[in-house]
């Protein structure tokens, strides 16, 4: 057991967990919503410190993220345990098991562990992933200072949702994060994931003040989020925030509780990056269709190609210290090993 961060105590033995938004007021003996949070006589502590269900060497691109350090590969694990009960989640297996098992299932592992098989590996980060991982922040925290003090890079493929003071806290060791916006509407939020959108487009704002490379993934679900009014409001989101934040929309396919919805068409995705370069963003993506030219990093300037892929896989990389080769355009990302994300 580790004593859990980011909760006091209340009257009674209860605790209140201020982790993320859901702000769980938790009994004696009780779990918060996550599953992986448990009052033990007063005190919280998480139940899923160092007991890892994933952990794999994947492409950065698959996170997905695309300005940063492109071509690397990412030490990627996972706890069980999420915040969210998204109805369309494609790692439900592990996100919900807590939910509906009393068991927290995991390998043993420690954060010198966990670096020292990213260092074998070759890969030049880590990234905390698969669930949300606020869910096993004590873990994540103590696994991103230790791979910080040995070089490697700290990514976070999240939701979100956690507290102003946590996400302040995570900056200290965070480089990069992509964020879902899984929507544009609370009804949305609601419905879907048992949660709410304003947190989650603060936290956009805020990892992007605080100095940590952002990217933006909404997926696309026919007949929920693909309207054009919807995509045109979360291109102008990003927009107000930074045009530079990368935009990824990609294709939903039938999974867990959502059934009932077609995958996306292609022609969606197309209709989504074009919106999102009408609102003045420099860079959209799509994702989960390769093949198409989407996928692609165009120069913002001269529109050559500047990184062409397929997939998670890169073709071809024209970038030269972030600028582009031909008419010299900065474009913004983190681009090597000694780079940063820009200011804010």
């Amino acid at each position: 057991m580790k004593e859990a961060m980011f909760y006091e105590r209340l009257d009674g033995a209860e605790v209140r967990c201020r982790l993320c938004h859901h702000h769980c007021r938790i009994r004696p003996g009780r779990r918060g919503l996550c599953g992986v949070r448990e009052n033990r006589e007063g005190r919280l502590v998480s139940l899923v410190y160092g007991r890892l269900v994933s952990e794999n060497v994947d492409p950065i691109e698959k996170k997905p993220l695309f300005h940063f350090l492109p071509g690397t590969t990412s030490y990627s694990i996972a706890t069980v345990g999420c915040n969210f009960s998204c109805a369309h989640c494609q790692n439900y297996e592990i996100s919900q098991y807590p939910r509906v098992h009393p068991d927290i299932i995991g390998r043993e592992r420690t954060p010198e562990a966990v670096v020292e098989a990213a260092e074998r590996s070759g890969c030049a980060s880590l990234s905390y992933t698969y669930v949300e991982p606020t869910v096993f922040y004590e873990f994540a925290w103590d696994c991103a200072g230790l791979a910080r003090r040995r070089g490697l890079r700290n990514v976070f493929v999240s939701n979100g949702y956690m507290e102003a003071e946590v996400a302040r806290h995570l900056a200290g060791v965070l480089d990069g994060i992509n964020i879902d916006v899984k929507a544009f509407t609370e009804d949305f939020y609601r419905k879907v994931c048992k949660a709410r959108l304003a947190p989650v487009l603060d936290n956009v704002r805020r990892f992007r003040e605080l100095g940590v490379w952002v990217e933006v993934t909404t997926l696309v679900i026919p007949g929920w989020n693909d309207s054009t009014e919807e995509l045109r409001g979360i291109a102008r989101f990003i927009r107000e925030v930074d045009p530079a934040i990368p935009w990824h929309v990609t294709a939903f396919f039938p999974t867990y509780q959502m059934l009932d919805r077609p995958p996306t068409p292609a022609d969606t995705l197309r209709r989504a990056r074009e919106i999102g370069l009408e609102e003045g963003l420099r860079f959209v993506y799509e994702g989960n269709i390769p093949g198409g030219g989407g996928e692609n990093t165009y120069c913002p300037g001269c529109g050559r190609v500047l990184i062409r892929r397929h997939g998670f896989r890169i073709l071809e990389n024209r970038l030269e210290d972030g600028r582009c080769r031909d008419c010299g355009e900065v474009v913004e990302g983190v681009w090597g090993a000694g780079s940063a994300a820009p200011p804010a």
